[in-house]
């Protein structure tokens, strides 16, 4: 296929082009050593999205631009950066949604160390996963016999869609402007992985000590969040993350901590222990 072909917007059959227009970008290149923002005028066709225009700029005039993508379909989490200074995945933003005539800037997402370009390295959320201590199964159940309600499972099942693109991590200020809260402070998604957990009814993780409450507190960072909700406004699946996982968790780790009757009978646990 030539590249006038395959720079055409069409199917590549020989069938007319689509309609396009130019498009002005100024797209962060560099590494971890530094960079700069460079710009193109790149063509663009009705219908297309930020990574298309993205993989045309690689096709004609940057081969050697750094991106990471994989399915395209909004769904793998890879392709998130920053659009205009807006956290975003590549593949859900559509050029119909940006001003013509305005420059569309596109940067990597400015939490997280740049490896080259656009990609980033997100290691620091995988660390942070691995520290959530895992699903307890009940005892005396095979995976084949849990049964739950199905509104329990509706609760949870929100916090399931999530796709891990990191881009609530990116945008959470209390990383983002503080680079010093990252070894207390496991972030929003993991905050509401350990939510999702302490909700579940069949989790036995209090019957082998394990504390889900006092974890996300004293362990992950919970009293960190201010609850300012910009990690739900920038999740491509719609999760409420503030309203549906941290405010609550938040709520219930006050009660366990200042409610009187619970102090009480921790008292008296620990007195006859």
């Amino acid at each position: 296929m030539t590249t006038a072909a395959k720079d055409s917007g069409g199917s590549g059959d020989g069938g007319p082009p689509a309609a396009g227009y130019q498009v002005r970008l100024r797209v962060w290149r560099g590494d971890a050593d530094g960079g700069g923002l460079a710009e193109f005028t790149v063509q663009a066709h009705e219908g297309e999205v930020v990574l298309d225009v993205i993989h045309r700029l690689q096709a004609t005039q940057a081969p050697d631009l750094a991106v990471r993508w994989n399915c395209k379909a909004g769904k793998c989490g890879s392709c998130g950066a920053e659009v205009n200074g807006r956290p975003r995945l590549l593949c859900m933003t559509r050029m119909s949604a940006l001003p013509r005539d305005e420059v569309i800037t596109v940067t990597p997402m400015r939490t997280f160390p740049v490896i080259r370009d656009l990609v980033t390295d997100v290691g620091f959320n995988y660390g942070k996963a691995r520290e959530v201590p895992a699903f307890v199964p009940p005892e005396g159940l095979a995976p084949g016999e849990y049964r739950m309600a199905q509104q329990d499972v509706a609760r949870s099942q929100e916090f399931r869609k999530c796709i891990e693109c990191f881009l609530c991590q990116n945008v959470c200020h209390v990383i983002r402007d503080h680079d010093d809260n990252k070894p207390a402070f496991a972030g929003p998604r993991f905050l509401m992985r350990i939510a999702e957990l302490d909700m579940h009814p069949l989790d036995a993780a209090a019957e082998q000590d394990l504390d889900r409450r006092a974890g996300a507190q004293e362990d992950h960072g919970l009293g960190y969040c201010n609850i300012t909700k910009c990690c739900t406004e920038v999740c491509p699946e719609n999760i409420h993350i503030t309203d549906n996982a941290l405010i609550p968790m938040k709520e219930r780790v006050a009660d366990r901590k200042y409610d009187p009757l619970v102090w009480l009978g921790r008292t008296i646990r620990r007195r006859r222990g």
